[in-house]
């Protein structure tokens, strides 16, 4: 089991960027990353609402509870080794407060931000 699994928006360019990015630095596998683009994916089995994973990223602890927004960026960064200095950063009230502005503001026009578009495939389950 993971430590942490995060659900982001592969169909979005700047989002599966930088997922693919703390994917990279994920050796060990501690994180489970969910494409909450892909048809298969459903919300509502993973226990989520789907209106709002769909409007802000999402993380679940292996306790069960659930981050949102900047609280879910913070997660991945105490879960991968050489980011914990940005979490202890973005804890603080100010730097929190000001990373959560961004962060509202990057969520309210990433639906109309370019997406990427799947490829044709023959199984059904297509490659993004």
């Amino acid at each position: 089991m993971s430590e942490l699994t995060v659900y982001y928006d592969g169909a979005c360019h700047l989002c599966s960027r930088e997922i693919a990015h703390y994917q990279k630095k994920d050796k060990l596998q501690r994180i489970e990353f969910m494409d909450i683009s892909k048809p298969s994916f459903d919300a509502q089995r993973e226990g989520l609402d789907p209106l709002q994973v769909n409007r802000v990223m999402h993380a679940r602890l292996a306790n069960g509870e659930c981050q949102t927004g900047i609280d879910a960026f913070i997660a991945i960064w105490q879960t991968l080794p050489g980011y914990g200095w940005m979490a202890y950063l973005a804890k603080h009230s100010g730097v929190h407060w000001l990373l959560s502005v961004i962060y509202k503001g990057f969520a309210k026009i990433r639906p109309w931000l370019p997406k990427r578009k799947a490829v044709e495939c023959a199984t059904g389950v297509c490659n993004r």
